[in-house]
């Protein structure tokens, strides 16, 4: 009788502990790792060869929305195409449980402009077959994955249900009763396996203040008042379990990093800061965060920084982009029904008011955003031209050629916003510090317009192949093992007996990620932009091959991660 149900044979492991890499097999049984070292391919019922092949420990991101998506796509991409075998879901603060079945509409609505989440999708992609958080976690456990899912509790829905919406969208103080009713059911969903809680804080009154509601108010985490916080951050001190995510933007960084600290000693649990990220004209802003986080871990301090680290950028259109709302006028231009949009975008006596206010959050300084899709045959002579550049020829301002061209093109003109962060010396400064994680996907959120599930192939090929800023077995570490020992995911993130199988075989030197595509795979006669990978000869979670030579084998083997922990279920396999 064989020993193993599988063998991955002949690979070189680097194993996400910082160990040096070396050669053995490694023994599956029960999707779990049974051994490691010289095993005989007889032992097994499979056996995989990974000869010439680096074998690493799944990627593990901590910061997405597939809240969504798990139930139309069971392999959560672009997530899965590029190694990542875990994802935690409920970021931001953002979510579908607890809600009302009558706002379950306005709760869709919110998450396709905050998220930019197609609508049509979520309507004919979703069951809602629950109302509580708890019932949302049985539903996630009975549709068919080929990821692992760790959920957070968002404090957005929660607001909701306890205060009502009004109350909660206004930012009014709770009561005694309402603040304990809250922590109840913080409780009740860390009891049903919320790893726990998550909130966005975009002050309205923030340089920062984007990622807005559809109607352009703030989310109800945004305007939720501190003492809250606090209230859930006791809730984690007296369970001794669980973490937070937090992405706070007030415009006073010094206490904007001291909430952060009162939290993190207040819950004695980790937070999770997002985000730490370079832009270009602007290092001090980089280097300071560092230098803060760097401090914290010094003082023991549990404030650990995730730093965006892919230059994926934004391809974009006005028909539904979101991403300039720090600045007032364009956020009003681009919030209301497709007509009224265009209508304001085409409004003169708008221009100079969004010709003085340029927003810069997202995508660094607009004059540099290039005209990637013009649609018209005349204008295609601006194609790839910066809106400097091209305003410089043609006598106009930026804003004039952007706007006058979206509208002229019934909004569908699309463009290319370059990320603030190309800087690689920059960068360099951001990777070198050993406890930054890297990521932050977004993976289910801005489908239109962002590919950045990308990271971790990113990561391997840019980081350590390209220009050698750390080495293979630190990249795995901090691709896998930090993040799962931040987040509590129970024995993963790493390559040992008695952890979960899920595991990468890759090949070092063919990994790649490939060119952009749009594709028409959503719920709803929707569309996406996508980068998929190659390089990826194996992808196993839970000992299951979900991923053989970049392609999905259609095993459904990811386990939602109850307290970070699964239990063994049945395989489900995908219909012929």
């Amino acid at each position: 009788m064989a020993r193993f149900d599988r063998i991955i044979k002949g690979g070189t492991i680097v194993d996400g502990q910082r160990l040096p890499r070396f050669k053995a097999d490694i023994g599956i049984r029960d999707g779990v790792i049974a051994e490691i070292g010289h095993l005989d391919a007889s032992d097994a019922k499979e056996v995989i060869d990974a000869t010439g092949l680096i074998v690493a420990p799944g990627f593990i991101d901590l910061h997405t929305h597939y809240d969504a998506q798990v139930f139309w796509d069971p392999y959560c991409t672009l997530s899965s195409w590029h190694g990542i075998t875990s994802v935690v879901i409920g970021n931001c603060g953002f979510g579908f449980a607890p809600v009302q079945p009558e706002m379950r509409e306005r709760a869709m609505m919110s998450m396709t402009r905050v998220e930019a989440i197609p609508l049509a999708s979520m309507e004919a992609g979703m069951p809602w077959d629950w109302v509580t958080f708890p019932e949302f976690l049985d539903s996630v456990e009975r549709t068919p994955k080929a990821m692992n899912i760790l959920p957070y509790m968002p404090i957005g829905p929660l607001l909701i249900w306890v205060m009502g919406f009004e109350a909660a969208k206004a930012g009014r103080m709770p009561t005694a009763a309402e603040h304990a009713e809250m922590c109840r059911l913080l409780n009740e969903a860390m009891d049903a396996g919320a790893c726990g809680w998550s909130a966005q804080r975009m002050l309205p009154t923030g340089p920062a203040a984007v990622q807005r509601d559809f109607d352009g108010t703030p989310m109800p985490t945004d305007v939720m008042h501190d003492e809250t916080c606090r209230e859930f951050a006791k809730v984690l001190r007296r369970r001794n379990d669980g973490f937070m995510q937090m992405l706070l933007v007030s415009g006073n960084n010094a206490k904007d990093q001291a909430f952060y600290e009162e939290m993190a000693e207040l819950s004695g649990r980790p937070i999770v800061m997002n985000v730490v990220q370079a832009f270009d004209n602007r290092p001090e802003i980089h280097r300071r965060i560092l230098a803060w986080l760097k401090s914290c871990r010094e003082r023991g301090i549990r404030v650990v920084g995730q730093g965006l680290t892919t230059d994926a950028g934004f391809t974009f259109t006005f028909e539904n982009w979101n991403l300039f709302d720090d600045s007032k006028p364009w956020l009003e231009a681009t919030t209301g029904t497709f007509e009224e949009r265009k209508a304001k975008l085409a409004d003169p006596a708008r221009r100079a008011a969004l010709r003085d206010k340029l927003p810069i959050t997202a995508t660094g300084p607009l004059p540099g955003i290039v005209i990637v899709g013009p649609q018209l045959e005349k204008n295609k002579q601006w194609a790839d031209h910066t809106l400097s550049l091209a305003g410089q020829k043609m006598g106009k301002h930026p804003v004039d050629v952007m706007l006058d061209m979206a509208v002229e093109e019934d909004l569908k003109t699309e463009f290319f916003a370059a990320p603030p962060n190309g800087n690689i010396d920059y960068l360099r400064e951001i990777v070198a510090d050993p406890y930054v994680l890297f990521g932050v996907s977004d993976g289910g959120a801005h489908t239109k317009f962002l590919t950045a599930g990308r990271y971790p192939t990113e990561t391997i090929c840019k980081v350590v192949r390209q220009h050698n800023m750390i080495s293979l077995e630190e990249a795995h570490w901090r691709l896998s093992a930090l993040p799962a020992q931040v987040a509590g995911f129970t024995g993963r993130g790493v390559l040992a007996k008695g952890a979960p199988a899920d595991i990468i075989v890759y090949d070092y030197d063919k990994l790649a990620v490939l060119g952009e595509e749009i594709v028409h795979d959503l719920p709803g006669k929707e569309w996406r932009r996508i980068q998929r990978a190659t390089g990826y000869r194996y992808v196993l979670i839970n000992g299951e091959v979900t991923i053989e030579n970049d392609q999905q084998t259609g095993r459904y083997s990811g386990q939602l991660l109850r307290h970070g922990a699964g239990k063994r279920q049945p395989q489900l396999q995908a219909a012929e």
